[in-house]
């Protein structure tokens, strides 16, 4: 399994570049001096915030050419930022897990020695019992992103399924995804990978940040209870 990273910020495209010059014009200088803002920590994420950037991402999703890296960190980081989760490193990863399971197959639990790959949070917790050190902490970190990603983008479809069939709440998403993050942020790992201030944010926040990602949801992708993959309704974003 892959430990995902806040790191949408330092793989933006050329794409990118052109649209960023696109929007905000001649103000920021030319290619060249655009590409010098970009890699420098401080002037990059000020240029981020620049809300024309949001709305310019809403108003022309259809013909789009951007990377799935910018186009999720500018809509992350400003429906978190209103929200109150002002730390760019977690819009950063949200928008990383985003990015990643956008290809349904990053969606998969794969444990070590496990014959098939985990589909169900029951297989994940069960798989918690007989995991060495590393994986359980890689399973769990798994859990809190999955179950932030489908109670933060299939809200609805989760609340159809509790309400007509029975089947687990929001309440239960955001509980399981809350307890993974949170033991999660105080393994060693953590503070190897530098998530440990980021997993805790999002175990504190998670209701918080679901529902941040629920926006997102409700204005650009329209999903119901039989909503399509996301990596297609995401396709002309790549």
């Amino acid at each position: 399994m892959k430990v995902i990273q806040p790191n949408c910020r330092v793989q933006f495209a050329a794409e990118d570049v052109d649209f960023v010059r696109e929007v905000l014009g001649a103000r920021l200088g030319d290619t060249e001096c655009l590409v010098r803002l970009l890699t420098e920590d401080d002037t990059r994420d000020l240029i981020l915030d620049d809300e024309a950037l949001l709305q310019a991402l809403l108003e022309r999703r259809g013909c789009l050419r951007v990377s799935t890296h910018f186009y999720f960190y500018v809509l992350v980081r400003q429906v978190m930022k209103r929200a109150g989760v002002t730390d760019r490193r977690v819009a950063d990863y949200v928008a990383e897990v985003l990015s990643e399971f956008a290809r349904a197959e990053q969606l998969r639990c794969v444990v070590p020695g496990q014959p098939n790959a985990l589909d169900y949070f029951f297989e994940m917790l069960a798989a918690l019992q007989t995991a060495d050190d590393r994986t359980r902490f890689q399973i769990r970190v798994h859990i809190g992103n999955h179950s932030l990603f489908l109670s933060g983008v299939f809200h609805e479809r989760i609340r159809f399924r509790a309400e007509r069939k029975g089947f687990p709440d929001l309440k239960y998403y955001e509980a399981l995804g809350r307890s993974q993050y949170g033991i999660a942020s105080d393994h060693r790992l953590a503070q190897r990978y530098q998530l440990s201030e980021v997993l805790s944010t999002l175990s504190d926040q998670f209701a918080t940040a679901r529902r941040a990602l629920n926006e997102i949801a409700d204005r650009l992708f329209a999903l119901g209870d039989g909503g399509e993959k996301l990596e297609h309704l995401l396709i002309a974003q790549r």
